[in-house]
């Protein structure tokens, strides 16, 4: 393995479990292989309050454009801001082909608002709270289908539409981080290990296959 560096970014009332969950499963990797590497991005170099007050400092700023194989979104409050932040789109958009967009729960709104999902599938969260499940709010996952209705809205636990990499609701980060592993050529047998480490293989066997692989051409191919 030549390691894989995985930015998370962080902002104003992110959901904490989208974005520790992923950290979590690289941190607990990265014991295995030290190559591996995952840090906190922000807009700027200040300390960032997420959901309930939790509050952290960024390792990197925009500006400091690091080097990185992905960069994942997590959702929370603070995405219906996010998702009308031109410095966060002008950076997603500078990042390298080569580096994976990936987002956990709300996150992937953004993507959608930059139009990055049309023609793709991408999931969010299935699970409304009170107030999305009243006259007052919409379910996540109905409101991705309407920011961006070219998409091909998915159910699954996680999808992997290629560079775009989604997952479900907030504990899915966990399966987000695992995937990331898989992409970076990591097999099963050191997921598993990683998954025991944590004491989640249970829950890790529950949703080792809910994976919707979508390929544009191949998706055509089979209409």
């Amino acid at each position: 393995m030549q390691g894989f560096r995985l930015g998370v970014y962080v902002f104003k009332d992110a959901e904490v479990v989208d974005y520790a969950a992923p950290y979590g499963v690289f941190s607990v990797a990265k014991r295995f292989d030290p190559e591996l590497d995952v840090f906190l991005v922000a807009e700027s170099m200040r300390p960032v309050q997420t959901q309930a007050g939790l509050t952290v400092l960024p390792n990197y700023s925009f500006a400091d454009t690091p080097a990185m194989d992905a960069f994942l979104i997590p959702g929370g409050f603070g995405t219906r801001q996010e998702m009308n932040n031109g410095n966060l789109h002008r950076y997603i958009s500078s990042l390298p082909k080569s580096c994976l967009l990936t987002s956990v729960c709300t996150g992937s709104w953004i993507y959608a608002r930059m139009g990055l999902l049309d023609g793709l599938a991408a999931t969010n969260r299935k699970e409304p709270d009170r107030i999305e499940a009243s006259h007052l709010g919409k379910t996540p996952i109905d409101r991705l289908a309407e920011i961006a209705p070219a998409c091909q809205v998915s159910h699954a636990r996680v999808v992997d539409a290629g560079r775009l990499v989604t997952g479900g609701g907030i504990a899915s980060g966990m399966e987000v981080g695992f995937h990331l592993l898989r992409r970076a050529g990591y097999d099963e047998e050191f997921i598993c290990e990683v998954a025991r480490v944590m004491e989640y293989t249970k829950a890790y066997q529950q949703y080792q296959h809910d994976i919707d692989y979508f390929r544009p051409a191949l998706n055509r191919a089979s209409a």
